[in-house]
């Protein structure tokens, strides 16, 4: 036998010409989860469940696999072969009646004997069978017809054993039947021998040798020709386990019948118990219910009972949900087989999304075993957020785009690689060195590609120490201002850390007591029923922050929907009340006047319509000669990266005006705020505090 025969396969590559998987939709949808408080983990299980806008995901892989289970069961039942004997039997014994009333030279007594015979035959298709075994058949096509009735149970019994088989064997001569039992008792034997230690591989290549052409899945050893009979046989064993009592008593009594010779049948049940000793793993216990119209043959219901396992491990594996799962573990090969080629490209190109957020840095493990974002992808969310945060502020504001915002100065002498919308100058004689080192280290092309480009880094003329003071008490998350509120601070973060790097800018996060947040701690954060909205806390650590750069430009950026309900004790311990205590208002009100003492441009971004908090919230900015802006909160984001750049060029079209297109302050100021004083009303309660 050559043993370096040519073996095929299905290619899994997918399509050669297909563009590399797109993460970018999968990050933003992580991204958004991770900030509305789901790990990393399974906001990526989430968005492979779900899928993208052209991708389909594994919940719609998985209905469809149970709807093809669904139709396997409710459209077929297993008496298939049971008919066919039955039809095959009522044909002969209609012929031969026929035969008997047409032969005249047929001696009286025979015949009557013989009508006598075919009208008492019993009502059960094997005893029929068997009672008609030794019957002298008058007619040629009735005896025809009753031998294709041993000749089907044979190839039935083979088919399911050996897909394929009823087909193959159809119209078998006794050399064909020979030959099958030939192969039969050397398998038993291969396997016997192998079950006792004692098989080589030269054994198993000479009975591939003798009988190969029975195995067109061309095992390449002993052990998967195992697994694939295994697989097989244990299905034909759920048929048996799936159907009545009586249809398997009638099925164990025909089977003698096959081929005309009980040898087939202790041949197999040989080569069953073989199996089930190797492959013991195997189901071979399990059991489906039928309930269809379209009968199925021995053959093709072992097939169903196959697909049903497959289908079955398919549903598993689609629903990821067992410790470790991964994208790898779906077997693509049998998807194709149960739902067609499409599927399994589908979830191929799943796979590759989950091998592309793995393998790209834009998930880490921690210390824990757990995944998180990483820096890259934190970068990465963040443009896309300033990049939805620049469109929503052309459209509004005349084009004015967040990159092109600001006041740049002065050439670094640093260069960077040029990005769409850029208006830096070009660094000429870098980007014609790039394109020459690209052409000498064999790119070819074009002198120039717009890859070579870089331009000039600019420095801001005016530093700025930005504080951003975001509200993350409970009802942040509660009345769905969570999301909003983290994407607008990363939409800050990446524009001040990837286009204004001279600036400061700190995350300060207040619910019961505040804290100094980095923007992967900030964005990771989890909603928590914290009772307070300690405002004073937070404005202690912003005007720290401002004292730390005493030549920066300070800008505070407040973002609340409540009133201050907590502030710091002298001994550091948190106070709550509510409704706000008149000494948390004072303790915020005098920490306010330093931020505005400090120089701060101070803007407030009110979240809700509580009229109350309304005037509240305008009596604060009116004392310290701040905006107050009330955007929607598809708006916050824009809102405040709008303030932080008119803070930055008083000039700008819009700066320091009150709301511009995102909302509007009050009109009215009571005039004991700027006497030194102020009365807050607040939802119809009024008292006086010394500021």
């Amino acid at each position: 036998m050559d043993k370096h025969r040519t073996r095929f396969r299905r290619y899994e590559g997918g399509d050669p010409l297909a563009a590399p998987v797109d993460i970018a939709e999968a990050l933003d949808a992580i991204g958004e989860s991770v900030m509305g408080g789901s790990s990393p983990e399974r906001a990526m299980q989430e968005f492979l469940r779900r899928g993208g806008q052209s991708q389909t995901g594994l919940d719609d892989l998985a209905r469809r696999v149970a709807e093809r289970r669904r139709d396997l069961l409710q459209k077929n039942n297993l008496d298939g072969t049971m008919q066919q004997i039955k039809e095959l039997l009522d044909k002969a014994v209609l012929e031969e009646r026929k035969q008997l009333a047409r032969d005249v030279d047929m001696d009286d007594a025979d015949r009557a004997f013989a009508e006598l015979r075919l009208e008492t035959l019993p009502r059960s298709p094997a005893a029929a069978v068997s009672d008609l075994n030794g019957y002298d058949w008058q007619s040629r096509q009735a005896r025809e017809d009753f031998e294709k009735i041993k000749d089907l149970l044979g190839r039935e019994l083979l088919d399911q054993r050996f897909a394929g088989m009823k087909q193959a064997l159809e119209n078998a001569s006794a050399a064909d039947k020979a030959a099958i039992n030939e192969m039969l008792s050397d398998l038993n034997e291969l396997l016997e021998k192998h079950q006792r230690g004692e098989d080589t591989p030269e054994d198993f290549d000479e009975f591939m040798s003798k009988h190969g052409e029975q195995f067109p899945e061309h095992p390449a050893n002993i052990d998967e020709l195992l697994d694939s009979l295994a697989k097989r046989a244990a299905a034909a064993q759920r048929m048996l386990n799936s159907m009545s009592p009586a249809q398997r008593d009638e099925l164990m009594k025909l089977s003698a019948e096959a081929f005309g010779s009980p040898e087939l049948m202790q041949s197999l049940s040989q080569l069953d118990a073989n199996l089930q000793a190797l492959r013991p793993g195997e189901n071979w216990g399990g059991s489906e219910q039928f309930d269809g119209e379209q009968g199925l043959g021995l053959g093709d219901g072992t097939g169903a009972l196959q697909d049903l396992a497959d289908l079955d491990e398919l549903a598993e594996q689609l629903a990821q949900s067992y410790g470790g799962a991964r994208m790898d573990d779906v077997d693509l090969d049998k998807l194709a087989r149960q739902l067609g080629d499409q599927a399994a490209v589908d979830a191929r190109t799943l796979r590759e999304l989950e091998k592309a957020l793995r393998n790209s840095g834009t998930l880490r493990k921690d210390s824990s075993g757990q995944l998180k974002l990483t820096p890259k992808a934190m970068r990465q969310l963040g443009k896309a957020l300033l990049r939805d945060v620049a469109t929503r502020m052309s459209g509004r504001q005349g084009q004015r785009e967040t990159r092109k915002a600001g006041l740049a100065g002065e050439q670094s002498g640093a260069t960077r690689p040029w990005e769409f919308g850029d208006t830096e100058p070009w660094d000429i004689p870098r980007t014609v060195l790039n394109g020459v080192q690209r052409r000498l280290g064999g790119g070819g092309g074009r002198l120039i590609t717009i890859d070579d480009v870089e331009v000039g880094e600019t420095e801001a003329r005016t530093q700025a120490a930005v504080a951003l003071l975001v509200d993350t008490s409970f009802s942040m998350a509660m009345d769905g201002r969570w999301v909003p509120m983290k994407r607008t601070a990363l939409a800050l973060h990446t524009l001040i850390t990837s286009r204004f790097r001279g600036d400061h800018l700190q995350l300060i996060g207040f619910g019961r007591h505040a804290e100094v947040m980095d923007i992967e701690q900030l964005t990771a954060l989890d909603a928590m029923w914290d009772k307070g909205t300690n405002l004073h806390h937070a404005l202690l650590l912003a005007n720290r922050h401002f004292r730390k750069h005493p030549n920066a430009q300070p800008v505070l950026l407040i973002v609340t929907d409540g009133e201050p309900t907590s502030h710091l004790e002298p001994d550091g311990q948190v106070f709550f009340s509510y409704p706000p205590h008149p000494q948390t208002v004072a303790h915020s009100v005098r920490e306010l006047d330093n931020s505005a003492r400090l120089g701060a441009q101070i803007t407030i971004f009110r979240l809700g319509d509580d009229a109350g908090l309304a005037r509240f919230i305008d009596s604060l900015a009116k004392r310290v000669d701040g905006t107050v802006i009330a955007p929607e909160l598809d708006d916050l984001g824009v809102a405040v990266v709008d303030s932080y750049l008119g803070s930055r060029d008083p000039s700008a079209p819009g700066a320091g005006s009150a709301g511009g297109a995102y909302g509007a302050a009050s009109d009215g100021t009571p005039s004991a705020w700027r006497s030194g004083y102020g009365d807050w009303l607040g939802g119809g309660r009024g008292f006086w505090v010394d500021p």
